[in-house]
Parts: structure tokens; sequence; C-alpha cells
């Protein structure tokens, strides 16, 4: 399934493929940054979401770089379908999904601690807990689609997934993290 542009490896084919994307990406990581500065109040009111922060937007990359790996590994190995109905692709979703909704509780729970421990005022515990996890399911679906959207583009453009997917997973992820984040206290802070 692998086309014979993204079986070949060279410096320059790697650098050809990266460098426009990396600048893209390095756009969208400023813009991020700038979503996040318009929370400053709502952070140092609740140091417990400016905990959340970093840990949520790095969980949620993690989450679907994992997932990105195994679909890559997949593709390589000319396992990897696309089609709506592949087992593989529908477990490794699912798993992604489950995975987000067992870790981000501790993620919350850790962040109330942390807060707590550092004499921050925080939120009551039930409120950091649920951010956290209402934003970890929300963004481990939208790593899915992020994942299988550029494991897609990669292989129709005959790009190595392996070179590519990973950066735009977690560079997307940092900016969905932020937003969502920030939308989910919105709704229940």
């Amino acid at each position: 399934m692998a086309g014979s542009r993204s079986t070949t490896w060279t410096v320059r084919g790697i650098a050809r493929a990266m460098l426009p994307l990396l600048a893209v990406l390095t756009v969208i990581e400023v813009g991020s940054g700038l979503v996040l500065d318009t929370f400053e109040e709502q952070l140092l009111r609740y140091p417990s979401l400016l905990v959340l922060v970093p840990v949520t937007i790095g969980t949620a990359g993690n989450l679907g770089s994992i997932l990105a790996a195994r679909l890559s590994t997949a593709f390589h190995l000319g396992t990897l379908s696309f089609a709506p109905d592949d087992d593989r692709l529908i477990g490794n979703a699912a798993a992604t999904v489950a995975l987000a909704l067992t870790v981000f509780p501790v993620v919350g729970t850790s962040a109330w601690l942390v807060t707590l421990a550092t004499g921050g005022t925080t939120l009551a515990p039930g409120t950091v807990v649920l951010v956290a996890t209402l934003s970890g399911a929300a963004l481990a679906v939208l790593a899915v689609v992020v994942t299988l959207v550029a494991t897609y583009a990669a292989y129709r453009l005959g790009l190595d997934p392996d070179d590519v997917v990973i950066p735009i997973v977690t560079n997307t992820c940092d900016v969905l993290g932020v937003l969502v984040l920030f939308a989910v206290v919105r709704f229940v802070v």
C-alpha cells in the first residue's frame, strides 16, 4: 500500500516534506499562544486551570501520537485500509478514546492536588476533575479525527506518515487543547 515516494529515505526528501509543514505548524502554535493569552485572567484566578493547560494539551498530543504510530505501522505493513469498517482502525480509535476516559480523571485529580499542595486557590476537586475529563474526552475524539485525516493525507500525497503525522497531531492538539479546555471551562465553571 505504501507509495514509491514514501519508501525512499533521503535527507533532501524529508526536508522538502517537513520544512513547509513545520513552518505552518509554527504559525499554528503561535496562534495557540495568543488564544491562551486571552484566558490569562481566568488562569490567574484559578491556578488549577493553569496546571491543567500543559498537561491536557500534552496528554491529548500523546494519545494522538500513540494512535499515529499504530496507524503508521499498519500502513507500512500494508494492513491499513482506511475503510470505515476496518477493525484495526476502529479498534485503535476506540482504544484511544477509552484511554483518555481513564487518564484524564487522573489528570484532573493530580492538577487539583498539585494546586492544593502549592497553596493556590483552586476550584472544587469535582469541578477540576469534570473539566479535565470532559476536555480529555472531546480532545481524544478530535485527536482521532486529526490523526486519521493526517495519516490518510500522507498516504494520498505519497509521504511517509512516520515523518509528518505526529508533528501534525501534536501541534493541532496543542491548539485544540487550549480551545476545548476553555470551552469546557466556560460551560462548567
